[in-house]
């Protein structure tokens, strides 16, 4: 590892972040390389943000393409590709408007500053509380930090936000008993990344929207990690036969750029109008012209149904796993999001998998989340197993 960057880095660079001593270089389709020509399998992809691999070669024409027409105007103008994105996401979903930003958080953000001035415009300036779930993760900013269901990164930053509370995943008579007068919407991800790789019961999402329904919330779902295809259809929420008020997206929609969207029905997006709420970079010419061919490419090259099998494939060889390893304690996940709970921590697998070629990562200590690109190979899959299952007697 280059030594001198590395030190360079750690005296420049804000220490938010516990690195893994590799420093990558260059990337083609699932296969990292760090600076000493080391190849990785990379079952991370950038968490669930790399859906077409690294490098995909109709993206970077696309982005050579727009990079000599048009990167910046602001969003007093029209522009194309914004245009033409917006209008293939809204004819895919329930959706009728879109709200382009960064970021997840930014878009999460957006989502709850809509849900509270649409009860304002209703005349109901008492609905202004949010429900969410614990171990949820909606991002850092102080809205979507205060919305996140995790204590341990909240841990510095009080106070807080008001107008949030908290229910455990998965119980809707948690939801029910919490719901009051003061409800403005619910907001949820369909599987819990962050938290765990949590995946609801069958009928979770129906009754959380029929109890939304009749309590006059909306229903906001953040499909940041599970959006675009990961969990083996276009949104998640699609797979439970559901349709939220508001969606909110990021991560795969780029590919690697940094964009964000919140997408909402026409009854709920008019409490936008002009002035209300706003972005500098949100939907530059350039990040949306590689986001929709990132979206074409997902659909003509069927990925979506790719996630779906692969999922299916890669989670029947960990259960083998599961079946011969004590110290496997689940397997769970949906498409190319799967979650491995460990009995120990798994810091030491992440490092062991690493040494042999495999990129993973680690969350709420004991969970294995492994995202690859979902143009990962069944090759590179049985390779990842039989690393494991190599590695996994030494816990």
């Amino acid at each position: 590892m280059n030594q001198s960057l590395v030190e360079l880095a750690d005296r420049s660079i804000a220490a938010t972040y516990a690195r893994y001593p590799l420093m990558l270089v260059k990337g083609q389709g699932c296969t990292l390389w760090d600076d000493k020509g080391r190849s990785y399998t990379d079952f991370v992809a950038g968490i669930a943000v790399c859906n077409l691999g690294h490098c995909h070669r109709r993206l970077i024409a696309a982005l050579e393409r727009q990079a000599r027409e048009l990167w910046h105007v602001s969003n007093l103008f029209y522009t194309g590709p914004q245009a033409e994105l917006a209008a293939w996401l809204v004819e895919r979903c329930f959706a009728e408007r879109v709200f382009f930003a960064n970021s997840g958080a930014e878009a999460n953000e957006a989502a709850i500053k809509l849900a509270r001035k649409y009860f304002k415009d209703q005349g109901d300036p008492r609905r202004y509380e949010i429900i969410s779930m614990e171990l949820s993760f909606h991002g850092r900013t102080m809205a979507t930090l205060s919305a996140t269901g995790q204590d341990k990164i909240k841990k510095g930053f009080d106070p807080l936000l008001e107008g949030f509370r908290f229910v455990p995943f998965n119980d809707i008579e948690a939801l029910r008993k919490a719901m009051s007068p003061s409800s403005c919407a619910v907001l949820l991800e369909p599987i819990q990344g962050e938290g765990g790789v949590n995946c609801p019961d069958p009928q979770y999402l129906q009754q959380v929207r029929k109890l939304c329904d009749e309590h006059g919330c909306l229903m906001i779902l953040d499909e940041v990690q599970t959006g675009m295809g990961r969990c083996g259809s276009l949104f998640a929420h699609q797979l439970f036969g559901v349709e939220p008020d508001i969606m909110t997206l990021a991560k795969a929609l780029g590919n690697g750029l940094p964009i964000g969207a919140m997408l909402a029905t026409e009854k709920v997006a008019r409490s936008f109008e002009a002035g209300s709420h706003a972005t500098t970079f949100g939907g530059t010419p350039l990040v949306t012209a590689v986001a929709l061919e990132t979206c074409r490419v997902i659909e003509e090259e069927g990925l979506v149904e790719r996630a779906a099998e692969l999922g299916d494939y890669l989670r029947s060889g960990l259960r083998k796993l599961q079946a011969s390893h004590g110290v496997v304690k689940d397997v769970r996940g949906q498409g190319l999001l799967v979650g491995v709970e460990l009995k120990k921590e798994g810091a030491k697998v992440v490092d062991a998998c690493r040494q042999r070629g495999f990129l993973i990562n680690c969350i709420q200590d004991k969970v294995l989340r492994l995202a690859p690109p979902l143009v990962i190979q069944r090759d590179d899959i049985d390779a990842l197993i039989e690393c494991l299952d190599q590695i996994l007697p030494a816990l």
